[in-house]
């Protein structure tokens, strides 16, 4: 088969595992910002414990975080009853579930990038902002959001790759289901069971290639922001 082939043929899994990332990205937004926001300006011992929590999943197994999110998220858990009352569909198996476990998994990905990013923007410019009767909303689309356009942009970066390249937890929670839950990495693995070396070969490089070009990206918008500072 030539590459051609074998992309197209891989297609489902290359759209699902895109769809994935760009859902989990619009969650991480939602959910990840605030938390960013709350984590950079309240300094507090609770925060540290919450900044320790956020980053759990840099350390430990994906498979762990999967597992545990099975265990919680059982039909017959209160969890487990909520997440089918809000989405329809148990969380093991499911598209959405991947998207679930997804979003923990890549949190500190979103948050630690754009809380450092916050955290340069000149404190006493918020509180003049604040004492002028500007409110928070105002506030974080007009000054936050242009001044941290690189943190956001390095977060949806990070983000979306690591989304792409997850394998552990995509397993444990979705298992293998062609056109729901079979994403790339899961595709490599399969065709590594059933020996087929060259489809392998072609997914790996393709990952590779994107991983090199992600990367690329956030170095050259780092470097470029360096370089203004010092201009």
């Amino acid at each position: 088969m030539t590459i051609f082939q074998i992309l197209t043929a891989e297609l489902p899994a290359i759209i699902l595992t895109l769809k994935l990332s760009l859902i989990t990205c619009f969650f991480l937004f939602l959910i990840g910002t605030p938390l960013a926001l709350l984590l950079a300006y309240k300094k507090n011992k609770f925060n540290t414990f919450l900044e320790s929590i956020f980053t759990l999943p840099l350390v430990l197994p994906s498979t762990v975080i999967g597992f545990y999110l099975l265990v919680f998220f059982n039909p017959d858990t209160i969890l487990g009853k909520f997440f089918i009352l809000l989405t329809g569909e148990q969380l093991a198996f499911t598209f959405k579930g991947l998207v679930l476990a997804s979003i923990i998994y890549s949190l500190p990905f979103w948050i630690q990038p754009l809380q450092n990013s916050i955290e340069k923007v000149d404190k006493r410019l918020i509180q003049a902002c604040t004492n002028m009767g500007s409110s928070k909303l105002s506030i974080f689309f007009e000054i936050l959001l242009p001044m941290c356009k690189k943190g956001f942009l390095t977060s949806f970066i990070l983000s979306f790759a690591h989304t792409i390249g997850e394998f552990g937890i995509v397993l444990m929670v979705g298992g293998n289901i062609d056109g729901q839950t079979r994403v790339l990495s899961i595709s490599i693995y399969d065709n590594v069971e059933q020996l087929s070396y060259q489809n392998a070969h072609v997914l790996s490089l393709f990952l590779i290639l994107f991983s090199t070009f992600v990367l690329f990206v956030i170095y050259f918008i780092n470097n470029k922001n360096a370089i203004g500072l010092k201009s």
